[in-house]
């Protein structure tokens, strides 16, 4: 008798026509929003496999998050920040860089937007201002490189850009980082993601691998949750980890091209994967880009506890 094969997931239906820049899932739902190449950004049910909305742009979209369950922001290679509201299909323009914005967070615990570009710098918006870029800019910090990367948690932003320099910044004091930081992996970043409990931050880079590292050493092993993340690659497999005892603890069945993106739902019950290549063996024929949802179990992200020694042996 033979084992039946593992599910990668469902399939959501309606994915974008080229390549998956980013997924996120909201803070408060299953709904999750999708950022791509072709332009757009879709507004996804995950539970429902529903399209609940659609916003083209005059550029590929690099980056999105959600602002509230129904409506978020963009970054968009036409240097353009947008507000994009599904509810009413309304959406403007809250600023704009000098070169295509690379990333985007919206601050639950300060109001605003923060957006990093290609032109080597770092803005923060308020959205709740009028509209027009002298009104809504809060303040413009210059980096030393092109912004790749940016993660939030609480009032702490860490910003990774190009040349593997990693800035930790206070949101309620942006005058100069709070840490000036050269990433511990020899290669270029790829991506930054903060511990949910704020003690540190994961940092991955374009050779595969990824780096734990904390804000205050004298916080490490401190983790109240289970300390485990999922990465994905180029090879097309999603593999969690035990971040605390660096040991991978699952890897999901293969997927039928690369890794772009990954987002827990607010719960960790949801897993969304971005199958979609991303040219890392430049152009060539490849499987349509999708969006797959999976139901994660506890056994897939709990780590398993410590066998000690017997001393009696």
């Amino acid at each position: 008798m033979t084992a039946a094969p593992q599910s990668t997931g469902r399939e959501l239906t309606g994915p974008p026509t080229d390549g998956i820049s980013n997924l996120r899932f909201s803070n408060h739902s299953d709904n999750l929003l999708v950022s791509s190449w072709d332009k757009s950004v879709r507004l996804y049910d995950a539970s429902a496999n529903a399209l609940r909305g659609e916003f083209m742009h005059g550029g590929a979209v690099l980056d999105c998050c959600f602002h509230d369950d129904s409506s978020g922001f963009t970054a968009c290679a036409d240097h353009t920040v947008r507000r994009l509201v599904f509810n009413y299909g309304r959406e403007d323009i809250l600023g704009r860089h000098d070169a295509p914005v690379r990333c985007v967070e919206y601050s639950y615990a300060t109001g605003q937007v923060i957006t990093g570009s290609w032109d080597k710098t770092l803005k923060c918006w308020d959205p709740r201002g009028a509209s027009g870029q002298e009104r809504s800019l809060i303040g413009t910090y210059t980096q030393p490189e092109r912004v790749y990367s940016l993660s939030l948690v609480g009032n702490r932003l860490v910003v990774a850009t190009a040349g593997r320099h990693v800035n930790v910044y206070d949101l309620r004091n942006m005058s100069q980082p709070e840490q000036r930081r050269e990433s511990s992996l020899k290669y270029q970043t790829r991506c930054v993601r903060c511990y949910p409990n704020g003690t540190g931050y994961a940092l991955s880079s374009v050779e595969g691998r990824v780096a734990m590292e904390f804000f205050d050493l004298s916080e490490a092993g401190q983790s109240k949750n289970y300390g485990t993340f999922a990465t994905g690659g180029c090879d097309g497999y999603v593999n969690v980890w035990d971040g605390n005892n660096k040991k991978r603890l699952y890897q999901y069945p293969k997927y039928p091209t690369s890794i772009a993106a990954l987002s827990f739902s607010r719960d960790g019950r949801l897993l969304a994967v971005a199958s979609s290549y991303t040219y890392e063996e430049g152009d060539k024929p490849h499987e349509p880009d999708a969006i797959f949802v999976r139901s994660v179990n506890e056994v897939e992200v709990k780590p398993k506890p410590k066998v000690l020694p017997n001393p009696g042996t």
